[in-house]
């Protein structure tokens, strides 16, 4: 493969970060980018909630809130492709300037406010990738949020679920945004009870044939008693998985001022650790028994397989790609393939959660 990110990245982050990133959308729509998806090693397959990977790493919902370069994405290498978030009414988001890179910590802090077009647009463009009543190739996940003036949160969870749930290969219910008011606060063991309960009910009413499993994605900034809430709702409740996690508040020493004082989440290399940690908890908490999505500050085949130790049968990542670009997809994959082969295991599977044993 040809990897026009020495080129291009450069010219990308000359623009602030949200222009570059609408340039990137653009650009993939319209096949600029070309396919470098190699085939998979067969030791990174997978069946996870009833689903079957190529490759585990995933790109992370944010970057396509409106589901419009879902199959280029694919092409690039990524085993599924997670779009939105995505609110029943399309909403602007919080003020501009809101997306701020912070190249020496290779972060990104962002405020964005689900902004997005709402889920009628979003829902049609899934529309399009049918055939005949039937997916085209690759796995695709619908990230569900609330608009930020819905006082009864669970109602655009459900609008959400009846809309895409014929569409989408898998379902996220987001709780975990820092930059929607209130919205963490579903992640309490009733709000959460009741939440879970009614999506799961609007799951039921839709009557598909094969139902997509449902997953809930949660803060890296909980209690203990936070964690052990989710975990005993998430087991009692059905739901299929949990993506671990959202971007954090907390603000390193190491940001420099004044970006440290930047409202909003703060993804990439910092968040590697405190997201590995929730993520080997919420695996011990769960007992295993809940397939985990390991996604924050992932940027390496290294920090993927300490994901996958600590407890994940799938990964997902996002700011990395704005300072390596999409070729770092199948390095990771590949690298991953050669670590665990390294320490004797035959497959992805067999090492999930290798460090509680």
């Amino acid at each position: 493969m040809i990897d026009l990110f020495p080129i291009v990245g450069p010219i990308l982050r000359s623009f602030d970060p949200e222009t570059a990133h609408s340039l990137t959308i653009k650009g993939l729509s319209t096949g600029l980018m070309p396919a470098v998806r190699g085939t998979d090693d067969p030791i990174l397959r997978s069946t996870v909630f009833g689903l079957d990977f190529a490759n585990p790493v995933g790109l992370a919902a944010g970057f396509d809130k409106n589901a419009e370069v879902v199959d280029p994405m694919l092409r690039l290498g990524f085993g599924f492709v997670e779009a939105g978030s995505v609110t029943p009414r399309p909403q602007p988001g919080n003020p501009k300037p809101r997306l701020f890179r912070i190249p020496e910590q290779g972060a990104v802090i962002n405020r964005m406010g689900f902004n997005n077009e709402g889920l009628e647009p979003f829902a049609q463009r899934l529309e399009r990738r049918l055939t005949n009543g039937r997916k085209a190739p690759g796995i695709v996940g619908a990230n569900l949020g609330k608009n930020k003036d819905t006082v009864e949160a669970a109602d655009d969870y459900v609008l959400g679920v009846k809309r895409v749930a014929a569409l989408a290969d898998y379902l996220v219910v987001n709780v975990s945004s820092p930059n929607t008011p209130g919205l963490r606060a579903l992640q309490g063991r009733g709000p959460l009870r009741t939440l879970l309960g009614r999506v799961l009910d609007a799951r039921a009413s839709c009557n598909l044939a094969k139902a997509p499993p449902v997953l809930l994605k949660i803060a890296p900034d909980l209690t203990d008693e936070d964690k052990a809430d989710i975990a005993a709702v998430s087991l009692e409740s059905g739901i299929d998985g949990l993506i671990v996690s959202n971007t954090t508040i907390a603000r390193p020493v190491s940001i420099p001022e004044p970006l440290r004082s930047e409202a909003g989440g703060l993804s990439g290399k910092p968040l590697f650790a405190p997201s590995t940690k929730v993520l080997g908890e919420m695996y011990r908490l769960t007992g295993g028994k809940l397939p985990l999505v390991g996604v924050g500050g992932i940027a390496s085949a290294a920090d993927a397989y300490a994901k996958v130790r600590a407890g994940a049968s799938l990964l997902q990542l996002y700011s990395a790609l704005v300072y390596a670009g999409p070729a770092l997809v199948p390095v990771i994959n590949a690298g991953l393939a050669d670590l665990l082969r390294r320490d004797g295991f035959a497959r992805l599977a067999d090492a999930v959660g290798a460090d509680h044993r």
